[in-house]
């Protein structure tokens, strides 16, 4: 295979998390391409220290902050319909009036998380309960834990609150807690 067929096997995941950082179709494009780019032109130094998906990832990861950085356009997520009211009954329906875990809704025993890191099907999995998330929800979750923006620069970007903030984070990783307890660490699951 080629370099350039060899890089192209992830341009759509690429795309994907692209499209959901950038909300915009062409901006998402032109930062994709940028990256294959990039990598085309980098491939001989590649030192394959990490797996190559990875190593394009970064790529990705600062063409994106670059991207996000660099454009005026600001999106507005507390403006969105029910759907915070809606996250915010849900999430209130798993603890007690002191704030413990109900006994049904508390986090399972998940064994030796470095071992589960280490498989790849785990990440699949993984990615599979994250495009599960609302795409907002993913977004803010992305922005932070994969792209690495402090939550300053995420509330500035997307003009909510650092309370707002900090809730949707919270949510989203509850709701990564629970796909993968019910898909990954679930009874009778590696």
């Amino acid at each position: 295979m080629n370099p350039a067929d060899e890089l192209a096997y992830f341009r759509p995941d690429l795309l994907r998390f692209a499209r959901l950082q950038l909300r915009d179709d062409q901006l998402a494009e032109d930062v994709v391409q940028e990256t294959m780019i990039a990598a085309l032109a980098g491939r001989r130094d590649f030192a394959g220290r990490s797996a190559l998906k990875t190593w394009m990832f970064s790529i990705l990861k600062n063409k994106i902050i670059d991207a996000i950085r660099s454009r005026e356009r600001t999106v507005n997520l507390s403006a969105l319909s029910g759907e915070e009211e809606e996250f915010e009954e849900a999430f209130d329906r798993l603890f007690k009036a002191n704030g413990h875990w109900k006994r049904d809704n508390r986090p399972g025993d998940w064994g030796d998380p470095e071992e589960t890191l280490r498989q790849a099907q785990f990440w699949q999995v993984f990615d599979a309960c994250l495009n599960h998330l609302t795409e907002n929800t993913a977004r803010v979750f992305m922005m932070r834990e994969l792209l690495e923006f402090e939550v300053d620069e995420i509330c500035t970007e997307l003009q909510i609150s650092a309370s707002n903030c900090y809730v949707i984070l919270h949510r989203a990783r509850n709701n990564l807690r629970g796909c993968l307890e019910r898909s990954w660490f679930g009874p009778g699951e590696p």
